[in-house]
């Protein structure tokens, strides 16, 4: 692993080996966490360019398998999903072990070689059965204790581009992927 990383424990660049498919929450992990609402009451949210070219790095360079699961129902989402090429997204979920069944029936990838990354306890029930598990900086305590890795990013604010580019740096991809930018 690179200096970046170098604080990652043995466990954590182990697991991040393993990722076939890389399931992310919304609100507070690819948002800030903030609800914003505009004058007609509708829901804004903002996203990072940053964890969005992330997210296709890890699809182009490494053929990881992109999902979302989110509790809340908004079509932005589907929108960021559809210009990131998120092929599988789960919204209004509240029982997100429903939403990680089918997921693992529609893909047929194992739960070991998933990852996940969070901030709240509503995301336990599939961030316990995963392979790699990540949480945000600014998450919730009791999520942060059972991550494999901390991002040093806010949830919003790079963090998972900061998970991204760690999964590509495990797997051996990162270093070609960032040759092909600067040839």
């Amino acid at each position: 692993m690179t200096d970046r990383f170098s604080k990652a424990s043995a466990a954590a660049i182990a697991n991040a080996r393993q990722v076939r498919l890389m399931i992310f929450d919304v609100d507070g992990v690819l948002t800030d966490g903030g609800l914003y609402y505009g004058p007609e009451g509708e829901p804004v949210k903002r996203f990072n360019a940053l964890d969005g070219h992330g997210i296709k790095m890890l699809q182009q360079f490494a053929g990881i398998a992109t999902a979302i699961i989110t509790a809340r129902q908004s079509p932005i989402v589907l929108r960021r999903a559809k210009d990131l090429g998120i092929a599988h997204v789960f919204q209004g979920v509240h029982d997100k072990r429903v939403a990680f069944a089918q997921l693992l029936e529609q893909t047929g990838i194992a739960m070991s070689a998933c990852g996940y990354l969070g901030d709240d306890v509503i995301d336990l029930p599939v961030l316990t059965k995963v392979g790699f598990t990540a949480c945000v900086v600014n998450g919730h305590h009791d999520v942060k204790q059972r991550a494999d890795y901390i991002t040093e990013s806010a949830g919003g604010n790079g963090a998972a581009r900061e998970v991204c580019d760690f999964i590509l740096t495990a797997q051996g991809y990162y270093e070609a992927a960032l040759a092909a930018y600067l040839a």
